[in-house]
C-alpha cells in the first residue's frame, strides 16, 4: 500500500469517525439539565413566553430533524447562532480559536522539544544523578493539577517577583502579539504538564533502542555518541514517543479549559464554559466539535509520522 493510499485511508476513517462523534454531541447537549428559553428569558419568564421563544428557535422541532439541520449547516460551514450572545458561532470563534491556537503551539513548540531533550539526556545518563533530577522535575509536573501550578505561577511570578501579570484579562479580539505577556503563564502551565509523559517514554524508549545489537555496532565502530544517538537510535525511539506526543494534544485540548479559566484568558476554553454555563446548545456544539476534529487531526499527522520514521507500518 502507498503513502497516499493510506493516508487517504486514515482521512476515510477520520470522516467516519467525526460523524459518529457529532452524534455524541448532539445527544448530550439534547440531554443535558436545564432549559435553553429559561436561560434566555430569566426565571421570571411566564410559561407562554417560554414557549413562543422555543418555537422562534425551533426547540420543538424532533430531534432527528435538528439534527440534519445543524450537520448540514456544518458541512456548508454554518455553525448556526450563538442563542446567548445573538451572533453567528462563527464570529464568535474567530478570535477565541486563534488565541487558544496560539497558546496551545507555544506550550506545544516549548513542551514537546524539551521533553524530547530531558528523555534524551536521561537515557543517556540512566541511574546517573541528571537521571534522578529528571525524574524529580516530571515526577513534579504529573502530580499537580493545572490549577495548581498555575496558581503557583501566579504567586512566584505575579506577586512575589512582579514580572508577568497575574491574569492574562484582555479583548479577544486583542494582538497577541502586543499582548505577548499574557500568554507565557498560561503557555508555561501547560509546558509543564507535558513534560512527564513524553520524556519518560523517550527516555524508557531511547534505553531499550541503545541495547540493540546495530546500535552496539555502531558504537564498537567508533562513531560519535552523538551521531549514534541522532542517526541511529533516536529514529527509532520517537515512534513509541510519537503517540504519548498525539495524546498530549488531548491532553492540552482539556487543560486549556481550566487554564484559561484560572487565567481569565479569552480562549476556546473559556468559551466552551460559557456556552455550558449558559445552555448555549449551537455554541456548545460547535467549541466542541472543533475540540474532537483537533483531536483526530493530530492522531491522523501521528498515524502520517509513524509511516514516515518506518515504512513497515504502511503494509
Amino acid at each position: 500500500m502507498s503513502l497516499g493510499s493510506f493516508v487517504m485511508r486514515r482521512i476515510a476513517f477520520l470522516g467516519l469517525t467525526l460523524f459518529v462523534v457529532s452524534i455524541v454531541i448532539f445527544a448530550v447537549t439534547e440531554i443535558l439539565p436545564g432549559d435553553v428559553a429559561t436561560m434566555i428569558l430569566g426565571q421570571e419568564a411566564t410559561v407562554e413566553q417560554r414557549e413562543i421563544l422555543r418555537e422562534q428557535l425551533g426547540l420543538n422541532r424532533p430531534a432527528p430533524e435538528r439534527y440534519v439541520d445543524w450537520i448540514s449547516g456544518v458541512a456548508r460551514g454554518d455553525l448556526g447562532e450563538s442563542l446567548r450572545m445573538g451572533l453567528p458561532v462563527s464570529d464568535v470563534l474567530g478570535s477565541r480559536l486563534r488565541n487558544s491556537a496560539a497558546l496551545a503551539v507555544m506550550a506545544f513548540a516549548i513542551g514537546v522539544p524539551l521533553a524530547i531533550l530531558l528523555g534524551v539526556i536521561a537515557a543517556l545518563r540512566r541511574d546517573g544523578i541528571i537521571d534522578h533530577i529528571v525524574a524529580m522535575i516530571t515526577l513534579f509536573s504529573i502530580s499537580f493539577p493545572e490549577f495548581v501550578i498555575g496558581s503557583f505561577f501566579i504567586i512566584v511570578f505575579a506577586s512575589q517577583l512582579s514580572l508577568l501579570p497575574p491574569a492574562s484579562v484582555m479583548e479577544p479580539d486583542a494582538s497577541l502579539i502586543a499582548n505577548f505577556k499574557y500568554l507565557i503563564m498560561p503557555a508555561m502551565t501547560l509546558t509543564v504538564g507535558m513534560l512527564a509523559h513524553t520524556s519518560r517514554m523517550t527516555r524508557a524508549s531511547l534505553i531499550e533502542v541503545l541495547d540493540t545489537n546495530y546500535v552496539r555496532t555502531a558504537t564498537l565502530k567508533g562513531l560519535p555518541v552523538a551521531k549514534v544517538v541522532a542517526k541511529h537510535a533516536l529514529r527509532n525511539a520517537l515512534l513509541p514517543t510519537i503517540t504519548v506526543i498525539a495524546f498530549n494534544v488531548g491532553y492540552l485540548l482539556g487543560a486549556v479549559v481550566v487554564v484559561e479559566t484560572v487565567f481569565s484568558y479569552p480562549g476556546m476554553g473559556r468559551l466552551i464554559v460559557f456556552s455550558v454555563q449558559n445552555r448555549d446548545v449551537p455554541l456548545m456544539q460547535a467549541t466542541v466539535l472543533i475540540v474532537a476534529v483537533a483531536y483526530a487531526a493530530a492522531n491522523l499527522v501521528a498515524d502520517v509520522l509513524y509511516v514516515v520514521l518506518n515504512p513497515q507500518i504502511r503494509y
